[in-house]
């Protein structure tokens, strides 16, 4: 009987507690901090509220990126196979701080905006984006298509992704830590496209480790496969068809590219024409 008795009570506490919690997770509950926008770099009022909270996510998750990969530098400095394979036997020092560009420069007149402005997202098919150029320096065009291709880091070793057989811009964070280094106020003219592949990227790292560095896509696809080795599945990552990395490992191999990869990167353009065909892939 007593021990009945003190369930009745507890029953008769909580039914009379429960209106109150009610009300305090209604009172609780702001529709502001649904609807408020934070994005760490400016983005254009032509941009829809729609537009912006993806542009947004996608930023904040390439400082993310950009955060962690800089961590693995700091952490494993020149004793990571995966700063081995994209980096060759070059300093940490340059890698660790283009990515804390990214998360800590000034953005000064940094724009994402969407209203097409050079009408490039509706005469050249495919282009989900560009850097504007000399047209203004500090912008980048965001295209519709971005919203129909792009995942979020979420997605990281699903849907049958690799690092070295998908596409390096299928993530948002990847896409624009990508365009994020075109803009000079960021890049200072310094980081460029050096590599077109996974595999040239490899090839790049192995003959100019200080070039290595300082290349586009280097950059992204340490961060990535970074990511996919110590955050999305950690230990192991999703390569693909290349090297399995193993930080006990005392060498790093060369890697085996895919298919897709090895087409890639059996032809060597001479820049401007890297940097024309990037864009009609929708890269720039």
């Amino acid at each position: 009987m007593h021990f009945s008795n003190l369930l009745l009570a507890a029953s008769t506490v909580l039914a009379s507690s429960s209106p109150s919690l009610l009300i305090s997770r209604a009172e609780s509950f702001s529709l502001e901090s649904v609807t408020t926008i934070n994005s760490p770099f400016p983005i254009h009022e032509s941009c829809n509220s729609t537009q912006q909270r993806q542009i947004a996510r996608g930023l904040q998750e390439t400082i993310t990126l950009a955060e962690v990969a800089k961590a693995h530098l700091l952490k494993h400095g020149g004793d990571s196979e995966i700063k081995k394979k994209y980096f060759g036997n070059g300093t940490t020092a340059t890698p660790i701080g283009w990515y804390e560009r990214i998360i800590s420069a000034n953005r000064g007149a940094m724009t994402f905006r969407c209203d097409d402005p050079d009408e490039n997202c509706a005469t050249q098919d495919g282009w989900a984006g560009h850097w504007r150029g000399n047209n203004a320096s500090a912008e980048t065009v965001i295209c519709d298509a971005s919203y129909h291709k792009r995942l979020y880091l979420e997605s990281m070793c699903t849907r049958g992704y690799t690092v070295d057989g998908s596409a390096l811009n299928l993530f948002w964070a990847t896409d624009l830590l990508h365009r994020i280094l075109h803009v000079p106020v960021i890049s200072e003219e310094v980081v460029d496209h050096f590599s077109e592949s996974y595999s040239d990227a490899i090839v790049l790292a192995e003959s100019e480790p200080a070039k290595a560095a300082i290349d586009s896509n280097a950059l992204q696809y340490f961060a990535v496969e970074v990511y996919a080795y110590d955050v999305a599945v950690p230990g192991e990552g999703c390569l693909g068809d290349g090297t399995t990395i193993s930080r006990s490992s005392s060498t790093s191999q060369a890697a085996t590219p895919s298919a897709t990869s090895s087409a890639a990167g059996t032809v060597r353009l001479p820049y401007p024409f890297r940097w024309i065909r990037a864009l009609r892939l929708g890269r720039i």
